[in-house]
């Protein structure tokens, strides 16, 4: 199965942009393949206003986010691996979604490999099950 990143990101941009709001993205800056301003990155993280306003030639690839940004006056190609994205948000309200860790192995797992289970779920109803119950943990979003 394809990963579901890119499409949750082009869907959350439109409604970001349709609803009137400023889509910001956090980017984790140490993935390989990233290409921002390194002077802007903050313990190893970038947040981004990807807005119409703020960038030119926004592509929300399957593989990459590409688009041209201006960074203390000089305008900079920033290229960003979709795993490299780990949150889309309007910067006013903070609506938005947070990738975690299991959204990254199912890309992992989506060249045909077979997919890791996480240690924290359950297969079936055996005795591993009282030792091992699901997570009720959500992911959050905490701005930066």
């Amino acid at each position: 199965m394809k990963p579901r990143r890119p499409y949750l990101l082009r869907a959350l941009y439109d409604w970001i942009v349709d609803s009137g709001e400023v889509p910001n993205i956090l980017v984790d800056a140490e993935v390989d393949g990233v290409v921002v301003p390194q002077e802007h990155v903050r313990d190893g993280q970038i947040v981004l206003n990807i807005s119409p306003q703020a960038v030119r030639n926004l592509s929300l690839g399957n593989e990459y986010v590409m688009c041209e940004g201006r960074f203390s006056g000089r305008s900079i190609e920033l290229t960003l691996p979709v795993e490299s994205v780990r949150a889309i948000y309007c910067r006013d309200s903070g609506q938005g979604l947070a990738f975690d860790d299991e959204d990254m192995m199912s890309e992992e797992s989506s060249d045909g490999a077979e997919p890791q289970q996480s240690s924290d779920s359950v297969s079936d109803g055996s005795a591993a099950a009282s030792e091992s119950q699901p997570s009720d943990k959500k992911p959050t979003l905490r701005l930066v």
